[in-house]
């Protein structure tokens, strides 16, 4: 695996798929000769984040006096001109220029300029081939970009575009590239990867696309994927769950909520009866699969009883890996619009939702207790085990190794391992 060279320092806020992209940039800074400068690739997906990103920018400046600093990402391709007004700024690239090499390179002006164009307007993604990820045993490798559906507490089809995949071979080829680095395990990301193939002739499907990409980099040892859009899973995603001993057994379901009125006025294309669904379909293909949703705890007129819905799936569907978001409105989408919920209701329901997510690990930890995982060491005495449960493995192991640990003992956070 590749590891730190000379280039821009480079910080990744938010997604997986921002992972992947600011490989892509350290590239093009590495080539433009920015060695001094620092990349910060942003995240909007709540007002949060975006608060996160300046914080991140005059931090940067304060460590980095005589970098220069580019700010770029989701925050930066919705608010160019905010970003672009901060006096720590020396450029700001939308979320197209900022996978364009020539979006490095002509620093002959004191001015701050912005490059940031109408990520509306794009209909393909520039396939770009990348040697390794600095500093991480796991490889991200994106399939798709943009999204074409609008709920209704999203803003991020507006920073990304609209659906774009990426060709079979393209991908056959990057995974490839990886795998010779010496990367045992590849997570496919997205901005909505069960929308993979929608606009490619033919329309492939994402289950398909994983089945020809497996058969075509058979030395690849683990596959993994980001969030998975339960109104869309195709067949073979399931028949790969159920036959493909190297697809991991972890699936990561994009939920929200667990009531079909919040569901409705999301404007997600599942009801509460789809999901559990799909999670009984997981659970038969791949019974020891460890399953996590992304919530959302507070949206817009949710009540009591609401709420409760989506608490009591938690608990009943045994739902161990959860990523819980109180709400929080984001300028420009139609449930900023709606009744709140107070912040500190929001805040509590969070609260327990992440208390019943954390019941649902122990419970599966302790299933799991005594077992042998197959761990892939990402830094010196840690890593994580095939259903992404944190293994701590002191004293041996060699990062980007996978390797047989015996899962001695709870943790807070996992396991304590020792050599099987």
């Amino acid at each position: 695996m590749s590891g730190p060279q000379p280039g821009p320092q480079v910080i990744t806020l938010g997604c997986r798929l921002n992972a992947f992209e600011s490989e892509i940039m350290r590239e093009h800074g590495r080539t433009a000769g920015l060695d001094d400068a620092v990349i910060i690739n942003t995240c909007a997906v709540t007002a949060e984040a975006e608060r996160q990103a300046r914080q991140a920018i005059r931090r940067a400046k304060r460590d980095n006096p005589n970098a220069k600093l580019i700010v770029t990402g989701c925050a930066a391709q919705l608010a160019p001109e905010k970003f672009g007004s901060m006096p720590e700024v020396d450029r700001v690239l939308g979320n197209a220029e900022k996978l364009e090499p020539e979006s490095y390179g002509g620093w002959t002006t004191e001015d701050q300029s912005v490059h940031v164009t109408d990520i509306m307007t794009v209909r393909e993604t520039a396939p770009h081939l990348i040697s390794g990820f600095e500093g991480r045993a796991r490889a991200f490798v994106q399939v798709q970009q943009g999204c074409d559906h609008r709920c209704t507490f999203c803003i991020i089809p507006f920073a990304r575009g609209p659906n774009r995949s990426v060709g079979l071979g393209h991908l056959v080829r990057q995974v490839s590239e990886l795998v010779g680095q010496g990367y045992k395990e590849v997570v496919l990301t997205g901005v909505d990867i069960c929308s993979y193939g929608d606009d490619l002739p033919g329309t492939p499907k994402l289950g398909g696309m994983i089945r020809r990409l497996l058969d075509g980099v058979p030395d690849l040892a683990r596959l993994r994927l980001s969030s998975l859009d339960p109104a869309a899973m195709d067949d073979a995603l399931f028949d790969l769950l159920e036959n493909e001993p190297r697809m991991m057994p972890h699936v990561h379901l994009s939920l929200q909520a667990m009531d079909d009125m919040v569901l409705k006025r999301m404007k997600r294309r599942h009801t509460r009866a789809d999901a559990v669904a799909v999670i009984e379909r997981v659970r038969r293909a791949r019974p020891d699969a460890a399953i996590g949703a992304d919530l959302i705890a507070g949206f817009p007129t949710e009540t009591d009883a609401m709420f409760e819905n989506t608490l009591a799936a938690v608990r009943e569907l045994e739902l161990s890996h959860l990523h819980i978001f109180p709400y929080s409105a984001r300028e420009g989408t139609p449930a900023a619009l709606m009744p709140r919920v107070p912040g500190d209701v929001a805040k509590a329901r969070a609260a327990q939702l992440r208390d019943a997510g954390d019941q649902a690990l122990t419970g599966f930890k302790q299933r799991q207790l005594g077992d042998v995982g197959r761990v892939l060491v990402e830094k010196p005495g840690a890593g994580h085990d095939e259903h992404y449960v944190a293994v701590s493995c002191e004293g041996f192991g060699t990062p980007g190794e996978i390797i047989d640990v015996r899962l001695a003992a709870m943790t807070a956070n996992g396991f304590e391992g020792v050599p099987a």
